[in-house]
């Protein structure tokens, strides 16, 4: 990995929401939340508390659905087919469901609000990024071939050095996180949070 300048860097926390993951949000409802993204959040809030701590920067996406005209939630039509529990009221903009988990409290210096996979579609996260003279990324969350996978590539795109931390991360299974990752190497480096961690560490 390249040198990492703490001031110029920003942790990009995507989709780890309690309607995601936290006991009685929509996907625990729903059957949905794997033990694998369960423990995402434990590992990925050191990182966002060193970065900080050497003046670093932690940006979150909150994937959204907003309401129509009856309050229904606007649900594409291939996320209603995969996640058919989804409800009024899952992921609404401002819930309790919508925010990012309790591990990230204190620790999220922008949350946008996202409708699609990556972080940066149609979102104002490049433009907080550029004016907080962030160059480099580091990419934690759900899920590592979809939003994970979305906004590194987007990232790429954009011209930031991108690291995405391969146990801060996860998929509905072991081969699709894995096979991801590999496929990710062609436009990042791949890390473990400890390995951020020690390098943050004076």
């Amino acid at each position: 990995m390249d040198a990492l300048d703490p001031r110029k860097t920003a942790l990009v926390v995507i989709d780890l929401q309690n309607d995601f993951l936290a006991p009685g949000g929509a996907y625990h409802r729903g059957g949905a939340v794997s033990p694998q993204a369960r423990a995402l959040p434990a590992r990925v809030a050191p990182v966002a508390r060193a970065l900080k701590a050497r003046g670093g920067f932690v940006a979150a996406s909150q994937f959204t659905l907003w309401p129509d005209a009856g309050g229904e939630p606007m649900i594409s039509p291939h996320l209603k087919q995969l996640r058919p529990f989804l409800a009024k009221g899952d992921f609404a903009a401002g819930s309790a469901g919508h925010a990012n988990v309790a591990e990230l409290d204190g620790l999220v210096d922008v949350s946008v609000w996202k409708v699609a996979y990556s972080a940066f579609f149609n979102t104002q996260l490049d433009w907080v990024l550029r004016r907080a003279g962030i160059s480099s990324l580091v990419v934690a969350g759900i899920v590592t071939n979809g939003g994970v996978a979305s906004t590194v590539r987007d990232a790429h795109m954009r011209d930031y050095h991108v690291t995405v931390l391969a146990d801060g991360c996860a998929a509905p299974t072991v081969a699709q996180h894995e096979a991801a990752l590999a496929d990710l190497r062609t436009v990042a480096d791949i890390a473990l949070c400890q390995d951020i961690l020690d390098r943050l560490t004076p």
